[in-house]
C-alpha cells in the first residue's frame, strides 16, 4: 500500500491547484484522473467551446463586413476541419501544460486510472491500493441522458461528443434552452447550420427574468434560430437518415425532422461508481455528494470539490471550492464559506450575459424594498459604435441599505463589464461608490 498525506481524486478546476498548494507544503499527494487532465472545462467545456463561439464570431462578423465599409470579395465560406484544429490546439496546448506541470512537480505523484473509495482513507486503482489522512473529491459531471421515448433509437451527441465534430450538421436539432443549448445552437447557425431548440419549459433559460429569457430567444431568432417552448412529451425516432422529435408544443407542427441531434438537457455528478459508501460519504438524491459550507462530507477527512458537490456548475466555482478549502487548511487566517459568494455567471451566446446577485424576481419575492435602474444597449455609446446595440442592463439596489442585489447585463462586453457590480457586492458598499466614480468613455 502507498502511503500520501493527502490524496486528490480528478483533475479538473479544484484538483490539481490544490494538490499543487499542498504539495507546496511539503505534503507527499497522490493525484489521480481517469481520463483527461483538465477535466470538463480544458477537455469539452470552457476552452473548446469559447474557442467555437470565436470561430462563428468572425464568420458573423465577416457576413456583416459590407454594414462596417468593409468589402470582401466572394461569399464567406467555413472550413469545419480548420474550425476543429483551431479549438483542438487551444484544448491541447492547456491540457498538455498542466499535465506536465503535475507530471513534474516535487511531491506529486499522477496516477491515471479510475479510483474507488476501499475504506474510510484509502482508494484503489488498478490494483494498487493508496492510503491517505485526507481525500479530496473533484470528479466532475457529464451530460445527463435522460429516459425520454426513443432516446436508445437515434443516434445522439452531448457536449462531449460534439468536441469530435468536424462537419456542418445539416440540420442541428437541439433538446435543451439553456447555457449549452443556446451556446452551441447560436454558433451551428453562424457556421451555417439549420437549428432548432427545442424546450420544455415555457421559456428559455427559465431561471432568469422573464424579459431577459425574451431578450435572448430575440438575439437567436434574429439569426435564424428556430425555437420551440412548451415541448410537454418529447419522443425520438429515426426515419430514413432523418431523427424525428415528435414534440408536443402549444404551437407549431407537431414533429422537427433533423440530420443530427444534441442533448443540452442537464448534467449529472460522475459520483456514482466511486463506492462512496465503503468510506462513509453521503449522496443526495441527485447523486451529489452531501458538504456543509467548508465543503466537508459526512465522512471524516474527506471534502468534495466542484461539480459534484451541487454547490456550483461552472469552472469559477470549482476554483473558488478549492480556494476555500485551502483556506481553511493552510492560512491562519478567518474561514471560508461557500455561503458567503455570491452568485456570478455569464452566458456566451453573442451577446454576452453577465449575471450576479438576484434577478428583479427573487429581489421582489425576498420581501426588499427594491430599486432598479434599466438601460437598453441602444443608449450604451460602445454598442452603438461597434454595431451591436441588442440587449439591456439592469441593477438592482436595495432601497434602505442601498448596497447592490443583482444584476441582469445583456449586451457587448457584459460578460466582462459584470466584474464591476460583483466587486462592489463583495465590498457591500452603497451603490453611489460606482455612481461617483469615474469611468472611461465609451465603455462606461
Amino acid at each position: 500500500m502507498a502511503a500520501y498525506d493527502a490524496i486528490v481524486m480528478g483533475t479538473g478546476q479544484a484538483g490539481p491547484s490544490l494538490a499543487f498548494r499542498l504539495a507546496g507544503t511539503g505534503m507527499k499527494v497522490a493525484v489521480i484522473e481517469r481520463h483527461l487532465v483538465g477535466g470538463t472545462c480544458v477537455n469539452t467545456g470552457c476552452t473548446p467551446t469559447k474557442a467555437l463561439v470565436a470561430s462563428a464570431y468572425a464568420a458573423r462578423i465577416a457576413r456583416r463586413a459590407a454594414e462596417y465599409g468593409v468589402v470582401i470579395g466572394g461569399d464567406i465560406g467555413i472550413d469545419m476541419q480548420r474550425v476543429k484544429a483551431r479549438m483542438d490546439a487551444i484544448v491541447a496546448a492547456s491540457r498538455n501544460g498542466l499535465t506536465s506541470a503535475l507530471e513534474n512537480a516535487a511531491n506529486i505523484t499522477l496516477y491515471r486510472g479510475h479510483a474507488r473509495f476501499a475504506s474510510l482513507q484509502a482508494v484503489e486503482i488498478a490494483g494498487q491500493r493508496l492510503r491517505a489522512g485526507r481525500i479530496f473529491i473533484n470528479v466532475g459531471g457529464r451530460a445527463l441522458v435522460p429516459p425520454m421515448p426513443g432516446i436508445n433509437e437515434v443516434p445522439y451527441l452531448t457536449n462531449s461528443s460534439m468536441m469530435d465534430v468536424d462537419f456542418l450538421p445539416h440540420h442541428l436539432i437541439i433538446v435543451g434552452g439553456s447555457y449549452i443549448g443556446l451556446e452551441f445552437g447560436q454558433m451551428y447557425r453562424r457556421f451555417g447550420s439549420q437549428v432548432t431548440i427545442i424546450e420544455m419549459a415555457p421559456r428559455l433559460v427559465r431561471h432568469e427574468d422573464e424579459d431577459v429569457s425574451a431578450a435572448i430567444k430575440d438575439i437567436i431568432e434574429r439569426e435564424g434560430v428556430n425555437v420551440r417552448l412548451n415541448a410537454k412529451c418529447i419522443s425520438l425516432v429515426k426515419r430514413s437518415d432523418e431523427i424525428v422529435a415528435n414534440v408536443d408544443c402549444t404551437a407549431g407542427a407537431p414533429e422537427v425532422a433533423g440530420s443530427h441531434l444534441l442533448l443540452a438537457i442537464g448534467r449529472q455528478p460522475n459520483t456514482d461508481d466511486l463506492d462512496l459508501d465503503k468510506a462513509g460519504v453521503r449522496c443526495d438524491e441527485r447523486g451529489y455528494i452531501v458538504v456543509d459550507d467548508q465543503l466537508q462530507t459526512t465522512a471524516p477527512g474527506i471534502w468534495a470539490l466542484g461539480d459534484c458537490n451541487g454547490k456550483g456548475a461552472f469552472t469559477h466555482t470549482a476554483y473558488n471550492d478549492f480556494e476555500i478549502v485551502a483556506a481553511n487548511l493552510l492560512d491562519h487566517g478567518p474561514s471560508r464559506r461557500v455561503s458567503e459568494r455570491v452568485t456570478a455567471y455569464a452566458l456566451y451566446i453573442d451577446p454576452p450575459l453577465g449575471r450576479v446577485g438576484m434577478t428583479l424576481a427573487e429581489a421582489r419575492n425576498s420581501g426588499r424594498r427594491v430599486l432598479a435602474g434599466e438601460r437598453p444597449m441602444t443608449r450604451v455609446a460602445r454598442a452603438v459604435e461597434k454595431g451591436e446595440t441588442q440587449g439591456f442592463v439592469r441593477i438592482l439596489v436595495d432601497g434602505d441599505s442601498k448596497e447592490i442585489l443583482g444584476a441582469s447585463l445583456l449586451g457587448t462586453g457584459c460578460d466582462e463589464a459584470v466584474h464591476v457590480i460583483l466587486d462592489l457586492m463583495y465590498a457591500k458598499v452603497s451603490y453611489t461608490i460606482m455612481q461617483r466614480a469615474m469611468h472611461i468613455h465609451p465603455t462606461s
